[in-house]
């Protein structure tokens, strides 16, 4: 892809919440940029920083100097929820991929936009847990999903397998949901894929493959109260307020 092709209006925006990621933004976005030339697409790629204490925010200006199509914007407190919605609503691509620094699964991107393309959805979730995936994480992660989904689909009335982590969309039709959603942090994911089901905004999941790079920047155990405590706020979003 040329420079005058990367700095076209973007078809597609990659939306990658990062938080003292100073340990692998640079290596981790260089090899991304350099598998997106595969790609015939115009693109943007949003680092949404929520609050990280290390060189996170300076090498992501470094990045974006360096490529016209990365782009870094500072939420200024931790909070991933907050950080990917703050980038959905930056988004200025036909289509918005949110993806995760760890991860970067342009497979995911080529397959995604395809259903995108043909029509035969607006809203495509990767899914950790649905037959044909294969999640490598530690089986205390990928037992906490599938905890989480569970509740998620008892109390929420969630009708699919995931919500959390890889999505690919059509940006029109979704971008009020995003902007309605009221939980932040870890939840904001699910409360997204819940008001678009209850929309009736077409959705599919399609099986990926999740290895991480590094170990969560958050431990998982400071991260289950806010969880229980936003599935309340969650229920009250989805249940009460509609």
């Amino acid at each position: 892809m040329s420079d005058r092709a990367r700095l076209a209006e973007p078809r597609v925006s990659i939306i990658i919440p990062v938080y003292n990621e100073e340990g692998i933004l640079q290596s981790a976005v260089v090899d991304l940029v350099d598998r997106l030339e595969a790609f015939e697409w115009p693109y943007e790629l949003l680092l949404s920083e929520n609050g990280s204490r290390d060189r996170t925010v300076a090498i992501g200006e470094e990045l974006s100097a360096r490529f016209p199509q990365v782009q870094i914007h500072s939420l200024g407190e931790p909070n991933y929820g907050k950080a990917l919605k703050e980038g959905i609503l930056r988004a200025r691509g036909e289509f918005v991929l949110c993806d995760e620094i760890d991860i970067c699964d342009t497979d995911f991107y080529r397959r995604a936009l395809e259903v995108l393309e043909r029509g035969d959805a607006d809203l495509v979730v990767g899914s950790k847990v649905m037959r044909g995936a294969n999640d490598e994480r530690p089986i205390f992660r990928r037992t906490a999903t599938k905890v989480l989904n569970g509740m998620l689909r008892v109390s929420r009335g969630f009708q699919g397998t995931d919500t959390h982590g890889l999505k690919a969309f059509r940006r029109a039709p979704l971008v009020e949901v995003a902007r309605q959603c009221l939980v932040d942090k870890d939840l904001f994911a699910s409360e997204f894929v819940i008001r678009a089901q209850r929309g009736g905004v077409p959705s599919t999941e399609i099986p990926v493959t999740i290895k991480e790079k590094r170990p969560p920047s958050i431990k998982l155990t400071k991260r289950v109260p806010n969880v229980l405590k936003n599935m309340a706020k969650l229920f009250v979003a989805i249940r009460v307020k509609g």
